[in-house]
């Protein structure tokens, strides 16, 4: 799908994925009109000092919530593409407030759908976690819910135009939810505490994972589950990456935390296909569609795992330390 002339809405559009997203769009393509859409005020005046509207024209800045279905469908009203960012993704937050999670993980996710389809949207990428393969918390949880949901979304819309897909990756460096910015505020104590010094995880940088869903925007049919190929890193590491030099204190492993991540369950393996630099998750009903592409591809192992400790790529320290240079 060509994004020039196009009117694309980014939800949680004042987060770290939101910005650089908003920041490569108007570096690649000349979209008519590219909305923000989050709730909060202060953030998106701050981003308006960032981004110019005098030399960005085509910017909107849309408060709301993906809870309220009325604002979603006046914001959605001739948007060809939306790019859905907004959740609550704090583990432990999610633990002591549920019902809030599910409010806007879960609930916030049918009414995309429903605003979408209802206003003819023509593209809907959502984006997922590695915490919602297999999950063990509720955020988790959440997530898979969501991603269930984006999957059937092509099935609602059925003969209409608008289809939904969904990227599922790893920790993302330069997040605000990254573990990289309270290691580096540890490193002045010349303590890091480590919560198991077996654990390991996906890594990818902003960059790629912005490059990653405006790839997939552009790729999708509708109903595919993406997933790029990242390398791992154990904690130990990135713990010698950046703090160099101090001692790692052992805390354990918090309520709800894995000791590996994985992308792609055993389960998911029957229906995952494999390609250069990515994998696609199909889904196991496509009622919208006779068949799934999987031109170029080809199917993964029946026992197939991809999890952040059996990868075949790892980060090694100097790795770890260029690109967060780049940062």
């Amino acid at each position: 799908m060509n994004l020039d002339g196009a009117n694309i809405l980014i939800t949680g559009g004042t987060g770290s994925f939101g910005k650089r997203c908003v920041a490569r769009l108007l570096e690649r393509h000349k979209p008519e009109r590219l909305i923000v859409f989050s709730r909060d005020e202060l953030k998106q005046w701050e981003m308006s000092q960032a981004f110019a509207m005098e030399a960005n024209p085509c910017l909107r800045y849309f408060i709301g919530d993906v809870r309220d279905r009325d604002r979603l469908a006046r914001a959605f009203d001739g948007i060809d593409v939306v790019i859905h960012a907004a959740a609550l993704k704090q583990v432990p937050a999610a633990e002591y407030n549920p019902f809030e999670a599910v409010k806007t993980n879960v609930i916030g996710a049918q009414n995309i759908i429903d605003a979408a389809i209802d206003r003819g949207v023509k593209r809907v990428v959502a984006l997922s976690t590695d915490k919602a393969a297999n999950p063990i918390n509720l955020y988790g949880a959440t997530k898979l819910c969501s991603d269930k949901l984006f999957v059937a979304g092509n099935s609602y819309s059925g003969y209409r135009e608008t289809r939904f897909a969904v990227v599922r990756y790893g920790n993302v460096m330069g997040s605000r939810g990254s573990v990289i910015p309270f290691f580096r505020e540890c490193a002045a104590t010349g303590v890091v505490p480590i919560t198991d010094e077996r654990m390991t995880r996906f890594w990818i940088t902003l960059d790629q994972g912005v490059d990653f869903v405006l790839g997939c925007l552009e790729d999708m049919s509708g109903g595919e589950l993406y997933v790029p190929k990242i390398p791992s890193m154990r904690i130990t590491d990135l713990a010698e990456a950046v703090a160099p030099g101090c001692r790692h204190e052992v805390v354990g492993i918090r309520p709800g935390e894995k000791l590996h991540e994985t992308l792609i369950s055993e389960d998911d393996a029957r229906h995952t296909i494999e390609y250069d630099g990515h994998y696609v998750i199909e889904p196991e009903f496509h009622w919208w569609t006779r068949s799934m592409r999987s031109e170029g591809g080809r199917p993964v192992e029946d026992a197939f795992r991809y999890t952040s400790d059996s990868n075949a790529e790892w980060l090694s320290v100097a790795q770890m330390r260029e690109m967060l240079e780049a940062l």
